[in-house]
């Protein structure tokens, strides 16, 4: 897949959008992309150009989401809504393996796997950002997660650059978007203008560029390349939050006994909703389920959180009993130890956990507050 930002190349019409599906489908992908349900822009299965929340927009600010009718006919003119990407290479709940009584003894039986391809249309700039993180996660070290490996080696990524921002994005501060840089094997830019629907494409890998070739698009007018190239750059003078990144790391681990840590818990509700929305969020807890009539049992790995009680539980207790300590390890995970774990910020500025705190919690004005702290020579 790519590693560098590719200029447009080619480009489609609407009906062009519609064979790439069709085509993806024919060679044995499940398409998934955006759709509009239950009044929020969440991913799953689209069989054509059809499925997309055409003229549909979102609109978020802290604990609140929306969509609303645009003013165009857009098929990406959203941001980012509660689903991520995470949730089909890292499934939610996922059966591990399986155990039977027999009149011999016990028989194990291998977990469940579909064998499902995947292509993922309408990948943002911060969720491909995302992917590689937990790339690092699953893949990147010395024990890799066979399933994992499986699914992201067999995935096709079809990202979309973001035409506009909202009030919960940070991406530039992250150093992750708008603009889509690596990870993809094709790249959409959304191109309208008047009656016409068009849509910019680069291929980012030699399957993005046989792609490409099977659908014989023609190549782009000089014009809807630099057309192509102001979507992302608009995107860019809309960010609706900013963190200021340099020598937060440090920052952090020197506050851990700041007073703003107690002011937080005051609010926060340890729903855990932020790590459940978060594209990058990987703990898991593995559970014995039994039947009920005693002759087997599954195990089973599912998400997991650390706002969770038991989620530090050992002999004794939980090593953090309070929500103090349960947002402080959250936080400080993401943009400070996760940097000693994985050389890099577990946050893609992507905004998620913003705008789905049911009390509307900002990471970013909590790191500013403890930044203005220490400036000012407080604790």
């Amino acid at each position: 897949m790519s590693s560098v930002v590719q200029q447009a190349s080619h480009v489609i019409g609407r009906e062009g959008l519609d064979r790439l599906i069709a085509l993806l489908g024919s060679r044995g992908y499940r398409v998934i992309g955006p759709v509009l349900r239950d009044g929020a822009i969440v991913y799953d299965e689209v069989a054509s150009a059809d499925d997309l929340p055409r003229g549909w927009t979102d609109e978020q600010e802290a604990g609140r989401y929306r969509v609303k009718p645009r003013e165009d006919q857009a098929l990406f003119g959203y941001v980012v809504g509660p689903h991520s990407w995470k949730r089909f290479l890292f499934p939610p709940r996922q059966h591990l393996f399986g155990v039977r009584r027999t009149a011999t003894g016990l028989m194990f039986e291998p977990g469940e796997e579909s064998g499902e391809r995947y292509a993922f249309l309408g990948v943002r700039a911060c969720e491909l950002a995302a992917l590689a993180i937990q790339d690092r996660v699953f893949i990147g070290g010395a024990h890799a997660d066979p399933g994992y490996r499986r699914r992201r080696e067999s995935s096709l990524v079809i990202a979309v650059n973001c035409g506009e921002a909202h009030a919960t994005c940070f991406c530039l501060s992250m150093g992750t978007g708008p603009e889509v840089r690596s990870g993809y094997d094709l790249v959409l830019t959304e191109l309208l203008d008047g009656d016409r629907h068009d849509f910019a494409l680069a291929g980012g890998s030699d399957a993005g560029a046989e792609i490409i070739a099977a659908l014989a698009a023609p190549e782009a007018a000089p014009e809807q390349q630099a057309a192509a190239a102001a979507v992302p750059e608009r995107a860019r003078g809309q960010m609706g939050r900013q963190l200021e990144t340099e020598g937060l790391h440090d920052l952090l681990l020197d506050s851990l006994g700041h007073p703003r840590w107690d002011q937080v818990a005051a609010r926060c509700l340890s729903c855990g909703n932020c790590t459940q929305v978060c594209p990058t969020c990987f703990c898991s807890a593995v559970e014995d389920v039994p039947e009920i009539s005693g002759d087997g049992a599954a195990r089973v790995r599912r998400w997991d959180s650390c706002f969770s009680l038991d989620f530090s539980h050992l002999t004794g207790g939980s090593i953090r009993g309070d929500i103090r300590s349960r947002y402080r390890q959250w936080m400080t995970h993401k943009l400070a130890t996760w940097h000693d774990q994985f050389d890099t910020a577990g946050c893609v500025g992507c905004g998620r956990c913003i705008s789905w705190c049911p009390v509307g919690i900002d990471l970013t004005e909590e790191a500013a507050a403890i930044r203005a702290s220490a400036a000012e020579g407080g604790p």
